[in-house]
């Protein structure tokens, strides 16, 4: 195992906020997951952290309600931010959510990196588009999984990562992946530990 996957697999809950005042001290290097709801957000944070219940998953769309920071060492962290889609939460929430989130990803000085989760069978929607004009924005990297990629074959794989490349702006980058036959894991590790520095 690499001293980056054993660093990751050492990852443990840090904190849940849901305002601004209980966000963890601004230090350090931080890499936000962010995807729709059941894009598999959570399930790839699990997989390239090597453990099976680090963030809480479910077939129940938007389950992450909170910023979760789970601490790889100290001032390193994860951020796994609410699944965008949220179906079955009120308008007023929802707002909250948006507020919460555009403050955190405008003005987190330790965000370093933003990993933008999409089922590969749809990839660069609406709200995946808003992710990378944050990045960009900030002239953060952004890396884009492609997740589900078991559910098609190579030759689709291969098509939709090309298109997605291409539409992809400067600092932004993209892989296939696949939490259940571990496809592209330790690109995903590979790229994390690197914006942590770990």
């Amino acid at each position: 195992m690499s001293k980056s996957s054993n660093a990751l697999a050492r990852t443990a809950f840090l904190a849940a906020a849901h305002t601004l005042g209980q966000l963890p001290a601004d230090g350090g290097r931080e890499v936000a997951f962010a995807g729709r709801s059941n894009a598999g957000k959570s399930s790839a944070l699990n997989t390239i952290c090597n453990q099976n219940a680090l963030a809480r998953t479910s077939k129940t769309p938007g389950r992450t309600q909170q910023l979760v920071f789970f601490e790889v060492m100290k001032g390193k962290c994860l951020v796994d931010l609410p699944g965008y889609g949220y179906a079955k939460v009120s308008k007023d929430l929802r707002a909250h959510w948006q507020d919460f989130i555009n403050d955190y990803l405008r003005s987190r000085i330790a965000l370093s990196g933003l990993v933008i989760v999409m089922d590969i069978r749809h990839p660069l929607r609406e709200f995946d588009l808003d992710m990378l004009r944050y990045a960009v924005d900030r002239g953060l990297p952004a890396h884009c999984l492609l997740t589900k990629c078991d559910k098609i074959g190579r030759g689709p794989q291969a098509q939709t990562l090309l298109a997605v490349r291409k539409a992809l702006p400067d600092l932004a980058t993209a892989q296939v992946f696949s939490s259940e036959t571990k496809q592209g894991v330790d690109e995903a590790r590979a790229v994390v530990a690197g914006w942590l520095e770990v």
